[in-house]
C-alpha cells in the first residue's frame, strides 16, 4: 500500500480502495492538487485483476487542445503534418489494464463528445482512419475542480460526468489527517537521505514542530518538496528549524508574505567548487512555483497567473 497514514481519513480511504478495486467500475478521485489522486488510482489497479496489465496516467491538462485526440486515440500516417506513421493512442495502449485521467476537467468539450463515445461503446478511431478499433480498459478520472459546478456552468458534459462518476474516492487533505505528518515526514526524510546519499538521523524537535505547525496548503506534495529542500541544504545530521524557516515562515501557517530569496534558497558559495546553474535556477523555480501553489490553495490556474506563466509549466514545476 502506497498510502502511507494512520488517521481515520486515510484509513477510511484504504478501505473504499479495497472494496472499490475488485469491481472495475469507472471511478471519480476528486481532491486538492497535492493530495495523492494518482496514488489511490494506481492503488485501484494493483488490488484489482488487472494488476498485471497496464496502467496509464495522462495528465488531461498538460495535453496541448490540438494534439488531445491523437494522444487519446491515435492517429494515421498521413492524417496532418508531422503523422509520418501509423500511432496508436493511450486508450490502445491501456488495453486491457487502467487508463487514468488526471485533471479530467480540463478536457475540452469537443473531446469529451468523444470520450462519452469511447466509454459508451468500447471503441476508439484513429485521427484520419475511418474504422474503429474496440477496447477494453477500466476508466478512473480524477480532478480538483468542482464538477457539478462545471456542468452547472457549460464546461463539463452532464453525461460525461455521471459516466465517470460511478464511484466517488475523495483524497483527504493534509490539513484533516494532521496526525499522520510526522510520519509522511520521517518517510520523505528517509527517501531524499537514500536518493542524495546523505544519512540524517532525523528531525531536531523545533523543526518538527514547525513542520506539524504548518497548515500545508500545497497538501503532500508541499510536503515531500519542504523535505527535499531541507535534506539538499542541511549541514548537520537532523533537520534545523533554520532548513525550513525559509518556506515555513518560522513553522507557521503560509501568509502568503513574500520572503527574500537569501532566506528562501541558500545561495551557493562559489568558493567551494562549481555549481550547476540550470540545476540551481530549477530548484529555485520548484519552490517558487511551490509558494504560488501554497498561495492559493492548490488552484494550478490561479498560481500560474501569480508568476505569469502557463498551467503546464506549473504542474511540470510541482512534481
Amino acid at each position: 500500500m502506497r498510502i502511507l497514514g494512520k488517521s481515520k481519513p486515510v484509513d477510511q480511504l484504504r478501505k473504499m480502495i479495497e472494496r472499490v478495486a475488485p469491481t472495475k467500475s469507472s471511478v471519480l478521485i476528486i481532491g486538492e492538487s497535492g493530495t495523492g489522486k494518482e496514488l489511490v488510482a494506481r492503488e485501484l489497479h494493483d488490488q484489482s485483476d488487472l494488476k498485471t496489465r497496464p496502467f496509464i496516467p495522462v495528465n488531461c491538462g498538460a495535453i496541448p487542445e490540438t494534439l488531445i485526440e491523437s494522444e487519446m486515440f491515435g492517429h494515421k500516417k498521413g492524417s496532418f503534418t508531422g503523422a509520418v506513421a501509423d500511432k496508436p493512442g493511450l486508450f490502445e495502449a491501456a488495453h486491457g489494464g487502467t487508463l487514468f485521467l488526471d485533471e479530467v476537467g480540463e478536457l475540452p468539450l469537443t473531446m469529451q463528445v468523444k470520450l462519452l463515445r469511447a466509454l459508451q461503446e468500447r471503441v476508439i478511431r484513429r485521427v484520419g482512419s475511418n474504422d474503429d478499433i474496440k477496447v477494453d480498459v477500466r476508466i478512473v478520472a480524477a480532478t480538483n475542480r468542482d464538477l457539478e459546478n462545471a456542468v452547472k456552468q457549460g464546461r463539463f458534459r452532464e453525461d460525461l460526468y455521471y459516466r465517470l462518476n460511478v464511484i466517488l474516492l475523495e483524497t483527504p487533505a493534509l490539513r484533516d489527517r494532521k496526525g499522520d505528518v510526522p510520519l509522511l515526514a520521517k518517510h520523505f526524510l528517509e527517501k531524499f537521505s537514500k536518493k542524495f546519499s546523505k544519512p540524517m538521523a532525523g528531525f531536531e524537535d523545533d523543526a518538527l514542530a514547525a513542520i506539524e505547525k504548518h497548515s500545508w496548503p500545497g497538501n503532500v506534495r508541499e510536503l515531500e518538496n519542504v523535505i527535499e529542500r531541507a535534506v539538499a541544504l542541511e549541514g548537520s545530521e537532523k533537520i534545523t528549524l533554520s532548513s525550513l524557516e525559509g518556506v515555513l515562515g518560522g513553522g507557521g501557517s503560509s501568509s502568503g508574505k513574500s520572503d527574500k530569496l537569501s532566506n528562501a534558497v541558500e545561495l551557493p558559495d562559489l568558493s567551494r567548487g562549481p555549481v550547476s546553474l540550470e540545476g540551481f535556477l530549477g530548484r529555485v523555480e520548484r519552490e517558487l512555483i511551490q509558494r504560488a501553489l501554497a498561495h492559493a490553495r492548490g488552484n494550478e490556474e490561479q498560481a500560474a497567473r501569480l508568476l505569469q506563466t502557463t498551467k503546464t509549466r506549473i504542474i511540470a514545476g510541482s512534481k
